[in-house]
């Protein structure tokens, strides 16, 4: 049975789409027969993260992160994030010889400038330094492998995403759900700076809007609009049968790396609207009558009334976690053979291809 051990800096109590991702893939992975350890903040005492105090950074001595992986003995390693644990686990696994995986789930560099006075070149430099020693770094769509490599980061791979069909399904739909008057134009996620909400916030539209999720926006954009009805987190079939009420779901965020959300609410047999930018762009195709991508939020918002239930569901069926979590494998077991390439070329100055002619052997 393989072995592989995930370090992430995002894990619960926080709720957000890395750690939804990491969860379900773990569950997956399981079924396919991984030995599946994970290093997150758990164990270890933490501080809030300067002006996002909801994500809490651990303090861990390297040391005590190296032995955790010397414990399990793992045959690879995949590091999730750029926080504290994963500087760690980066640092252990290149003095120790351990190939081990990247995965790139948010704009970082972006993230970081919106509330520190850094330079963001600086911060793509720390990217480009963190992923590029790894042998695979995973993104999500397409889109974003283009916009990384000409930003210098190498070994993209795609890693995909998959959705819980059964648990997201369309449902039937109250006159005046929440007490509303229809249509219902729906957000969900993160209450965060980046993502974007005073954009859709500030529509003028037809109906009621509602925002769910939680966040250190949330106080802020409750008290400045008062008319919008923010209902906090949700979990599980709450939020399932909160989705589908919507008539429309808004995805106003131009930062993300791939829209968890856009996924649940065509499950749900939900329309959306969304700026065309990475994840909407990459999630629904042109041409496609589940939803409407436009420069004008308030056009693909009208124009979403119009759009197909059927098809939203439709296209919410193709995305597969099983597939995706093949696909996630697949990049770790290849990461090591890139590291095995790499030790070639560093230690003979020869192409792979090269070894098995000239009988040398392979370098780990």
């Amino acid at each position: 049975m393989p072995k592989l051990t995930i370090v992430t800096d995002a894990w619960h109590p926080q709720v957000n789409g890395v750690v939804r991702s990491i969860e379900t893939t773990n569950r997956e992975l399981k079924a396919m027969g991984v030995d599946v350890s994970m290093i997150t903040p758990e164990p270890f005492a933490s501080v809030p993260m300067p002006t996002y105090p909801e994500i809490r950074l651990s303090l861990a001595w390297p040391g005590t992160v190296g032995r955790m992986i010397e414990a399990e003995k793992p045959d690879y390693v995949h590091i999730a994030t750029e926080g504290p644990l994963g500087l760690m686990a980066r640092r252990w696994c290149i003095r120790n010889g351990q190939p081990f995986s990247t995965s790139y789930h948010t704009r970082f560099p972006e993230y970081v400038a919106a509330r520190l006075p850094l330079p963001i070149r600086w911060l793509y430099a720390f990217v480009r330094w963190f992923h590029n020693r790894g042998g695979a770094c995973m993104v999500a769509t397409e889109s974003l492998r283009r916009e990384l490599s000409a930003k210098g980061i190498n070994n993209l791979c795609l890693w995909s995403r998959g959705i819980d069909t059964g648990l997201f399904h369309p449902r039937e739909k109250a006159e005046n759900p929440f007490g509303l008057p229809r249509p219902i134009f729906m957000t969900v996620g993160r209450v965060a700076l980046e993502k974007n909400l005073p954009a859709f916030l500030d529509l003028d539209l037809p109906g009621s809007k509602v925002v769910v999720g939680d966040g250190p926006a949330r106080a802020e954009l409750q008290a400045r609009y008062p008319h919008i009805l923010f209902t906090g987190v949700k979990h599980g079939e709450d939020l399932a049968n909160t989705y589908a009420q919507a008539d429309v779901f808004v995805f106003p965020s131009k930062t993300d790396t791939f829209g968890n959300t856009i996924l649940e609410a065509l499950a749900s047999g939900v329309p959306v609207a969304a700026y065309p930018v990475t994840g909407p762009i990459d999630i629904i195709p042109a041409g496609s009558t589940a939803g409407v991508l436009d420069r004008d939020l308030k056009t693909a918002c009208l124009a979403a009334l119009e759009a197909s239930p059927q098809s939203a569901r439709r296209l919410a069926e193709t995305y597969s976690w099983e597939a995706a979590t093949q696909q996630f494998f697949d990049n770790v077991v290849e990461a090591k053979e890139q590291r095995r390439k790499r030790g070639l070329r560093q230690r003979f100055g020869i192409r792979p291809a090269e070894a098995e002619i000239r009988g040398t052997p392979a370098a780990e």
